[in-house]
């Protein structure tokens, strides 16, 4: 089996995947894209809009901490890049609006977005380091490797956080179940005395 073959099963198994979508956007109205990204990775996007006389749509790419990561008033087609500083969410946002008197009518919105591996481009890389075919297909595997080793270190570590995460919750029910009996039999204890006196106020007992 043949390097490049080895390299197309394991791009077909963790290769990340490629987000190609095609809508429609009415006039003044706002479309979100969201996805989860881990630390450290290369976002691409090409975007493109169908022709619409009088319509001017809005391309704002943001997280969630309200950062602009790209931004474009008149957008029609190009492109946008920008590699994550952290673990977060981020949005494409398209928001078409319509000059006043103006009949307004859909605007169709292509949007291809690749993160990871996917999102490099090894062609001007082997043009700039004058690389052969082998050796770009090496730098491919060694990114899919580095790729998919920090995919298990996530995972690793998210499986930590919520393991800290279930045994925190177990012990809080724990203390909140005594918390709960000792209420409990306080209550039981007091009224047991307080019937009790109550009894012997209308010498019901002795």
């Amino acid at each position: 089996m043949n390097l490049y073959l080895i390299f197309s099963i394991l791009s077909s198994i963790f290769f990340t995947q490629i987000c190609g979508l095609s809508m429609m956007l009415p006039p003044n109205v706002k479309k979100c894209l969201k996805e989860e990204i881990h630390k450290d990775v290369l976002v691409t996007g090409d975007y493109k809009l169908s022709d619409a006389p009088g319509h001017k749509t809005l391309l704002h790419v943001g997280d969630s901490k309200g950062h602009t990561l790209y931004s474009k008033e008149d957008a029609q087609e190009g492109k946008f890049a920008f590699t994550t500083d952290d673990y977060d969410m981020f949005e494409v946002c398209f928001e078409t609006k319509v000059s006043a008197g103006l009949r307004g009518t859909q605007r169709e919105v292509s949007l291809d977005l690749k993160h990871g591996i996917e999102a490099k481009s090894y062609e001007d890389l082997a043009k700039a380091e004058k690389l052969k075919p082998m050796e770009v297909e090496l730098r491919r595997l060694e990114d899919l490797s580095e790729s998919i080793v920090n995919d298990f270190a996530y995972l690793r570590k998210r499986e930590e956080e919520m393991r800290d995460t279930n045994e925190s919750t177990n012990t809080r029910v724990l203390y909140f179940s005594i918390f709960s009996m000792v209420c409990l039999l306080s209550l039981a204890t007091w009224q047991v005395f307080y019937l009790r006196r109550y009894f012997k106020s209308k010498k019901l007992i002795e």
